[in-house]
């Protein structure tokens, strides 16, 4: 999901790549043209703590934020509208912004104000418990948590909210725990949905309490059941496909006007009581989204700072010719933080099959000059593997010394080619049309060649990239993509992207890495169901599959946004790389 998040990918990852959501004005990063990229442990300092809660960090409410009071209406200046509220049918980080504060889930993320996580019971009690080495995991659910119209969230509007995952109109959300509770990636020819009057037998129900028989163990399953496409739907008003359209709320706002593609309002859901809730403050009345709004006239309006403005805030990242601007003129009111994608360049290996051919472009790929052309810091923290700091477990490594000279080094590249024989390899590099990409690609071009290579390039329409990419048999050498977690542990970064069963057309397996070392790595890191001993094993993968030189570190991504004067406590949220909406207030 994310950039991981398939969806996330699909939508954002072209144009971030692209230079056109993620990349800012030059923030004078002197370090992005030195030969020795200065010094560069931000990456080290961003690693965010993630642990698994108790029944006591379960219980509501959420800490209080000092300073904040209830009140008041927040404006939010988007150019689109959200593609999806039905929280099976969401899967994009974009929608899942403003999901969390419509729809609960079993569990979630308490986030501290120095950015650390906590797993903890959302709806649950806890964080569920676990039996038969991760292959059964049950919960109970929370006293006191309803529905918009007062009506009890129950075992059974639980259990349909799973269960309906399978229908065939939802064909947009996360598929990880069907394929666990069948046992099958066809999960549909298994159980269809639960509209012909029939339940799932892997979800068994029994008062207040759920349990799911999953088909392998899943000791991280506590994690995934977080994902918004697994929250709860109620049986009694399932409108099924027009479902999207008006959602029932068991979170602190509810729907009160939606014209698509236009505006939407959000009320207090007057039956959300926050002693239930450990996660969400919920300090505004209401929240007034208008649609259509482009980038750069969202910030030229808050940095005016007049009216209703002065209560807004950006739903998008900052655009790259106002970056300087914002961050001069109001600082104070500019708010950012390490995202949850990773940027790299994968080295197709079904190609470049000599590993020191893979290496010398490693030793010569010039990070620091790719970033400067995208905003230089505040692109991101120069990257060292796939994992990404808020990934539990994470450590920080430098295979390659990307770190001591993200400006790469043409000549070493060059000695390792000349011993392998190799000097004068042709490579094909693939690139996204426009602009920005244009210039990064002759900076690439320009270190390849002085390293020894014969470079050819090939321009890709960004409508087109993954189509083309995603090919087994792409006719590309190295290639540009981005990943984030489905949830913050190892599994949905590695095993999407290294297990050799990912080798197919559309998959994501796009280094085409055939290593059985790792994935006998994977296989273990999933099953272990000691999560302390699980993230170790995931961060040692981190380093492991940066070894095989299958990819080519970029940065750890960065977002930058902006609100008006009179809002406190602005933050991103870690997991969905946006806004924050149930922690901001309004100011007197």
């Amino acid at each position: 999901m994310s950039f991981s998040r398939r969806n996330f990918l699909i939508a954002t990852g072209v144009a971030a790549a692209a230079g056109s959501v993620l990349t800012a004005c030059s923030s004078g990063d002197s370090t992005s043209n030195s030969g020795s990229g200065g010094k560069q442990d931000a990456a080290k300092a961003n690693a965010t703590t993630v642990k698994i809660g108790t029944a006591e960090d379960s219980k509501g409410p959420a800490p209080e934020v000092s300073g904040a009071k209830k009140g008041g209406t927040v404006y939010l200046l988007n150019d689109d509208d959200f593609s999806h509220l039905d929280p099976q049918r969401i899967y994009y980080a974009w929608n899942s912004l403003g999901s969390i504060v419509i729809n609960r889930t079993l569990t979630g993320y308490k986030i501290a104000d120095d950015g650390s996580m906590t797993l903890v019971g959302d709806l649950a009690t806890d964080t569920g418990t676990m039996t038969d080495g991760g292959k059964t995991w049950s919960f109970t659910l929370k006293d006191g948590v309803k529905w918009e119209d007062g009506s009890d969230v129950t075992v059974d509007d639980v259990r349909h909210g799973f269960e309906r995952a399978f229908a065939s109109f939802i064909t947009e959300g996360a598929m990880y725990i069907q394929q666990w509770l069948t046992g099958s990636s066809e999960y549909r020819k298994s159980y269809p949905g639960p509209y012909g009057g029939k339940h799932l037998k892997s979800i068994e129900t029994s008062g207040k309490k759920i349990t799911f028989r999953l088909a392998e163990a899943r000791p991280d399953f506590n994690y995934v059941v977080a994902m918004n496409t697994y929250a709860p739907t109620p049986v009694k008003k399932d409108t099924k496909e027009n479902y999207d359209k008006k959602p029932v709320s068991n979170g602190p706002y509810k729907v009160q006007t939606h014209v698509t593609d236009k505006s939407m309002v959000l009320v207090r859901n007057e039956h959300w009581d926050a002693a239930t809730d450990p996660i969400r403050n919920a300090y505004p009345d209401q929240f007034n989204f208008s649609f259509g709004i482009e980038q750069l006239t969202a910030i030229d309006r808050l940095l005016a700072d007049s009216g209703n403005d002065q209560f807004a805030v950006s739903w998008r990242t900052i655009p790259q010719e106002r970056v300087q601007k914002a961050q001069t003129e109001a600082k104070d009111r500019v708010f950012s933080g390490l995202g949850s994608g990773v940027s790299v360049y994968w080295i197709n290996q079904t190609r470049v099959t000599d590993k020191a051919v893979r290496e010398a472009l490693i030793k010569a790929w010039p990070t620091a000059a790719i970033r400067q052309l995208q905003g230089g810091a505040v692109r991101g923290d120069y990257a060292t593997g796939i994992m990404s700091p808020l990934v539990a477990g994470y450590e920080s490594q430098d295979v390659w010394g990307k770190l001591k000279n993200p400006a790469g080094d043409p000549a070493a590249a060059k000695k390792i080619l000349e011993k392998a024989g190799k000097t004068g390899a042709k490579i094909v590099y693939a690139y996204q049309q426009d602009d920005t990409q244009s210039k990064i690609t002759v900076v690439i071009q320009n270190a390849l060649k002085a390293a020894g290579f014969d470079v050819v390039t090939k321009p890709i329409d960004s409508t087109t990239w993954y189509d083309e990419t995603g090919k087994v048999a792409n006719p590309f050498d190295i290639y540009w993509g981005g990943w984030s977690s489905d949830w913050p542990t190892g599994f949905s970064v590695f095993q999407p992207l290294f297990d050799s069963k990912g080798i197919t057309d559309g998959g994501s397996n796009y280094c085409h890495l055939k290593d059985s070392a790792v994935d006998a790595a994977i296989k273990a890191a999933t099953a272990e169901p000691d999560q302390a001993k699980a993230n170790k094993m995931w961060a040692a993968l981190d380093k492991q599959v940066t070894e095989t030189a299958s990819f080519i570190p970029d940065v750890y991504m960065k977002r930058i946004y902006m609100h008006g004067s009179k809002l406190g406590n602005v933050k991103m949220d870690p997991n969905f790389d946006g806004c924050m909406l149930y922690k901001l207030y309004v100011k007197s």
